[in-house]
Parts: C-alpha cells; sequence; structure tokens
C-alpha cells in the first residue's frame, strides 16, 4: 500500500536541500537517509533520500543526484509516497496512518450518526477529517483528542463530542445571536426573542459538544 509521507517545499540554499511538509507520524522511518520514495507525478521519481537534518523546526532533505538550487527548486509540490505494508500499525495505539481511518463512520457520543470519513487533511498545526454527510455536504472535524474520544477499528467508528457549531452551523449562529443580546443587555423587550432562541438551543443540546495523526 501507498502512502503520502511528505510534500516537497522550497528550495534551501544553493546545495540541493528542499524544505519537507512531513505528512507522517514516523519521519525517522518514512523520512530518514537511504529511503526511497515514489513521487506524484511519478515522473519525478523514484526519489532516494541522501540526507535529512532539523533547521528552525523545518525538515530538510537532500535527495541523490539533486545538487543545486534549481535541480531542488524543480521538486517543489511534488508529494513524496511511501510502500507501506497494509497490516502494518504505528507503534503508539493513539496513532493511526490514513488508510485505518478511512470510510469509517462517525458518530457523536449519544449516538446520532454525522456521516463516514472521505479524506483526512494534513495542515501544519493539526489533521482534520473530511467527513461526507447522508445529503452529500462536507464538514471538517479537527483530529484532536478534545474532539474525537474515540477510535474503534474493530466496529469501524469514530466517536466525536464536537463543540456547539462545528457539526451544524445553525447551532453557532443561534449562540451567537443569544450572546450579543447579552452583551448588548437588552431589556425586558427582548425577552420573547431570547426565549425563542433558548427553543432552539435546547434542540441543539440533542448534539454532543466535542472530538481527536
Amino acid at each position: 500500500m501507498q502512502l503520502v509521507v511528505g510534500r516537497i517545499g522550497r528550495a534551501h540554499g544553493i546545495r540541493g536541500e528542499v524544505t519537507v511538509e512531513v505528512r507522517t507520524d514516523e519521519p525517522e522511518l518514512r523520512l530518514g537517509p537511504g529511503a526511497v520514495l515514489a513521487t506524484d507525478p511519478a515522473s519525478a521519481g523514484p526519489l532516494t533520500i541522501e540526507s535529512g537534518r532539523v533547521h528552525s523546526g523545518r525538515l530538510l532533505l537532500r535527495f541523490a543526484g539533486v545538487g543545486d538550487r534549481t535541480a531542488a527548486e524543480a521538486l517543489r509540490n511534488i508529494l513524496l509516497i511511501a510502500e507501506v505494508d497494509p497490516e502494518e500499525a504505528p507503534e503508539d495505539p493513539e496513532e493511526f496512518y490514513d488508510h485505518q481511518l478511512m470510510d469509517l463512520e462517525v458518530v457523536t457520543v449519544d449516538g446520532t450518526v454525522v456521516g463516514r470519513i472521505s479524506e483526512i487533511s494534513h495542515l501544519p498545526s493539526q489533521d482534520l477529517f473530511i467527513v461526507e454527510r447522508a445529503d452529500g455536504s462536507e464538514v471538517m472535524i479537527p483530529f484532536v483528542s478534545e474532539i474525537v474520544t474515540e477510535i474503534d477499528l474493530d466496529e469501524q467508528r469514530a466517536v466525536v463530542d464536537p463543540p456547539r457549531g462545528l457539526i451544524d452551523a445553525d447551532e453557532a449562529e443561534v449562540a451567537s445571536v443569544r450572546e450579543a443580546a447579552h452583551e448588548a443587555g437588552q431589556g425586558p423587550e427582548a425577552e420573547p426573542a431570547q426565549d425563542a432562541v433558548h427553543g432552539s438551543d435546547q434542540d441543539s443540546d440533542q448534539d454532543s459538544e466535542r472530538g481527536d495523526a
């Protein structure tokens, strides 16, 4: 099985080094010297890692046969792909490979079905589940322990406890209206509107509020 483990960024210096956006929880294993990686587009590879180092919090790699800045710049935005045994699992039981998470059913802590994971988006600050709902719409759920409370691979299910407004935007709008009215110090004449907002809020309480590379 092939997994994306990095994306090449800009050239660093004049001797062929490139910055790399890491997309693996095991960079020492996947992106170490001697590793041979396929690429997307395929015509750019395979690439063999000659050396690597961390500089100012960024991973810098040098590939065999890439000896100057011009050659390094030509690799920009290329995806690095490693061949992984589909039965292999990360050493840390709290970590998962993308292929293990794809198509898991996502449910809230009270059992409400949200949808299925259709994509994992790797951002610099965190990973996101892209969840496709029954109506074809998508919702993005941060893969952090405060929100994703459980990953059950046996049951093929991810349990989430999302904050208000993460799953249903209407909940966030209702909360914003109520908070704005409170901050404005509206008097008794505004109470009917607040009661109506409270009613919507009660309905939204059926959805739990929380969620977790």
